[in-house]
């Protein structure tokens, strides 16, 4: 049995979530099974559209946009939270099940600092992480206890973005 270790890929740059993509599909590609958990993030993306056709991969997230914290509503932030702690008791359920080798956590940065996930669920897993699995965190500022525990960290530093000249998202890039 191989021990599973902590990545983390955060950092205000381009490109967390798609490293993250790549362990998925390596990860996948050796036979491992991956459960790729998406938080904050609902809108239609094509990364996870590709994933979705990939055997030993399960994409687990919302199916609608909130937006960003900051223009949430307080119901939106209590409907977002509900949806977060089921999708994560999904995932958690498929780790104790022995059915996920790979356990990858986007955006969990943010839903954790601003409390949309139950935290204490993450701590445990995290804290506590079953020896064998893969465990992946992405996003902003990790908590730094993300980081203590980490055995990698990757920092995705933005140096220059199309969004700083107001171009917008754009699909098969950024979507």
């Amino acid at each position: 049995m191989n021990k599973g270790l902590i990545h983390v890929y955060c950092g205000d740059g381009k490109g967390k979530t798609t490293a993250a993509i790549g362990l998925a599909v390596r990860g996948a590609g050796s036979g491992m099974q991956v459960v790729f958990l998406q938080f904050l993030k609902g809108r239609p993306v094509s990364e996870l559209a590709g994933l979705k056709l990939l055997p030993g991969i399960t994409v687990i997230r919302n199916n609608k946009d909130f937006g960003f914290y900051n223009t949430m509503t307080e119901q939106d932030k209590k409907a977002i939270t509900m949806l977060h702690n089921e999708n994560l008791n999904q995932a958690v359920h498929l780790v104790k099940e022995g059915r996920c080798d790979m356990l990858i956590l986007d955006e969990i940065t943010a839903a954790y600092k601003y409390q949309l996930v139950d935290r204490a669920v993450i701590d445990d897993l995290i804290l506590h992480k079953k020896t064998e699995l893969e465990l992946v965190l992405t996003g902003r500022e990790p908590d730094p206890m993300f980081l203590r525990m980490a055995d990698y960290v990757s920092e995705i530093k933005k140096i220059k973005h199309p969004y700083d000249k107001n171009v917008t998202a754009r699909k098969g890039i950024e979507l």
